[in-house]
Parts: structure tokens; C-alpha cells; sequence
């Protein structure tokens, strides 16, 4: 899939809005799906030139079931709510729908962080008052040998 950048989004957007030329012949003239330059044309007259700010977002459990509600109560299609609410993946809203259909809102709430790993404990568990002179001289051969290892790793 390709990206386009912001200006490009509008020039398209903008052309096939003032001009008198279809939607079809836009996209035919800068080599674009039909569908994409209907996505650009609908989120212009929308949102006017903001509407192609990049915004990378992930979508919390009450927005994604705000966008739903609206769909339900308003008839909107997945396009349109995309564009509503300015949903940068265009298949995301489908994916939505699929999933509160199959698990309920549970299934869009984002999955819970894996549990974390306990902490390595480090070579020496006594403080070195504690050690004896030869542990001590085999702690500090371990850490010249690490020392070394990441050396020659640069």
C-alpha cells in the first residue's frame, strides 16, 4: 500500500471537488483507486484541509464503542465513520464491528501486557565486605571478562 503525503491528499482532494470532472477521472489521471480518491474527497469536505494531518493513534475501548454506537444509531458504513472520525486505517472500523460482534466489548479491549520477568539477580547476592578474598578475585575476573566481551562487541 502506498503513502502519500499530505499535500498530495489535498491537490487530489481539492481537484476533484472544484473541478468539474468526476471523482473516476482524478483518480484515473494520478493513477489512484477510485475508492481512495473517494476517501480523500469525503474526509476534505469534512474535515477541510486538517483532515490529512498524519496522527498515529491507538484507540482506547471507549472510543471504539463511541464509534459504533454512532454507526448504529446513525447508519453510517464503516467508510463513513472512518472518515467521521478521522480513523487514519481504513479497515479498522470493520475490524471493530467484527470483533464486539463475535466477543462483546471485551474483545475490543486491548489485550493485557504479558507478565513481566523477574529480575536477573546478580552475580554477588552478599556485599563485598561480606565476601571472602577469593571470591572476591573470582567476581572481579567474571566482570573483566564481561568487560571485554562487550568490547569487542563495539
Amino acid at each position: 500500500m502506498n503513502r502519500y503525503d499530505a499535500r498530495f491528499k489535498l491537490q487530489v482532494a481539492k481537484e476533484a471537488c472544484k473541478t468539474s470532472t468526476s471523482v473516476k477521472a482524478v483518480a484515473r489521471r494520478y493513477g489512484l483507486e477510485f475508492s481512495t480518491v473517494r476517501r480523500w474527497v469525503a474526509t476534505y469536505r469534512l474535515h477541510g484541509w486538517r483532515g490529512f494531518r498524519r496522527q498515529a493513534q491507538s484507540y482506547d475501548l471507549a472510543f471504539k464503542l463511541a464509534v459504533l454506537k454512532k454507526m448504529g444509531q446513525d447508519g453510517m458504513s464503516g467508510r463513513e465513520a472512518t472518515t467521521y472520525f478521522q480513523i487514519g486505517d481504513a479497515g479498522a472500523v470493520g475490524r471493530w464491528r467484527r470483533l464486539y460482534a463475535q466477543g462483546g466489548a471485551q474483545a475490543l479491549a486491548p489485550p493485557p501486557p504479558p507478565p513481566r520477568k523477574p529480575m536477573k539477580k546478580t552475580r554477588s547476592s552478599k556485599p563485598p565486605e561480606e565476601m571472602s578474598r577469593d571470591e572476591l578475585l573470582k567476581e572481579v575476573a567474571y566482570l573483566r571478562a564481561e568487560t571485554d566481551y562487550l568490547k569487542k562487541l563495539d
